[in-house]
């Protein structure tokens, strides 16, 4: 009976190891990336220990840098920067591809045509090079980063919001809604964004895995979170000269991006699925 009720899991829906899984290491990284700064057993630029790329021991759990700089607390420090500029990016770039989709499809006309051309010559653009050619110019800080991964990743979520909606925006209820005299923003808010919630916040999920890896890919360019501060991936480009002697300070940080990037993977492949009642 015990063993039942656990596969089908709280409020009805049913229960998959795999995405409980997931779940918890993403749990695990937001808490490190909120509170992980507490928990640093050296402050992250302090060198402690003699021995560059020193191994893992009792005392430096993860060894230590190309500086001898405790690569525990390092990581710990990075989570802040490579989970937080990606989920602030995430944030705009969904919320504003979603709102101009809806838009877009419920309004449509002009907008619609102007939105999709401009969002469509924005999206042809490679994202690495524009990110390469935008913080180069510009200059690398953290505003700078979220806002560079924002406009690159919300013409994906426009395309994508406005497929959606325009097919529940052509289903007769907002047919109905609409020979109510029901104005747009009542169409957008109350039609159309709940029927499209679930599919976006799936998509939103996998922007956030392609802003990790385009962000991680940018620090190790070394056009990213720039020193004293760093992310994962600058932890891995200033200490790629110890993969040669298989360092964990450059292992770690690596090992830290793929935990989290397949951990959203497989959450999304594995979301809860409700129970159909039996009496329905």
């Amino acid at each position: 009976m015990a063993s039942s009720s656990l596969s089908r899991g709280l409020l009805g829906y049913r229960v998959n190891a795999v995405g409980l899984v997931a779940s918890a290491v993403i749990l695990f990284w937001l808490f490190i990336a909120l509170f992980g700064g507490q928990f640093t057993p050296y402050p992250p630029g302090e060198i402690v220990d003699f021995d560059y790329f020193g191994p893992m021991s009792g005392q430096y759990w993860l060894g230590t840098d190309y500086l001898g700089r405790d690569m525990l607390s390092r990581i710990l420090m990075g989570a802040r920067y490579t989970v937080g500029i990606s989920v602030a990016a995430v944030l705009i770039s969904c919320f504003l591809g979603v709102v101009l989709g809806m838009m877009a499809a419920v309004i449509g006309g002009w907008l619609d045509t102007c939105l999709s051309r401009f969002l469509d010559a924005l999206n042809s653009i490679p994202s690495k090079l524009f990110g390469l050619v935008v913080v180069a110019g510009i200059g690398s800080s953290i505003p700078v980063l979220i806002g560079v991964l924002a406009v690159i990743y919300t013409p994906g979520a426009y395309r994508f919001a406005r497929a959606l909606a325009v097919n529940i925006s052509t289903m007769d209820f907002v047919t109905v809604a609409r020979a109510r005299g029901e104005r747009t923003p009542y169409l957008i808010t109350q039609e159309v964004l709940p029927n499209i919630l679930g599919p976006v916040l799936t998509d939103m999920g996998l922007r956030f895995v392609f802003i990790v890896l385009l962000l991680s890919g940018l620090s190790f360019l070394g056009l990213g979170v720039q020193p004293p501060n760093a992310d994962w991936g600058s932890l891995v480009r200033e200490n790629i000269g110890g993969l040669s002697f298989g360092a964990p300070a450059v292992i770690m940080p690596s090992i830290a991006i793929a935990t989290l990037t397949i951990a959203v993977n497989l959450l999304i492949d594995n979301l809860p699925v409700r129970i159909r009642d039996r009496s329905e």
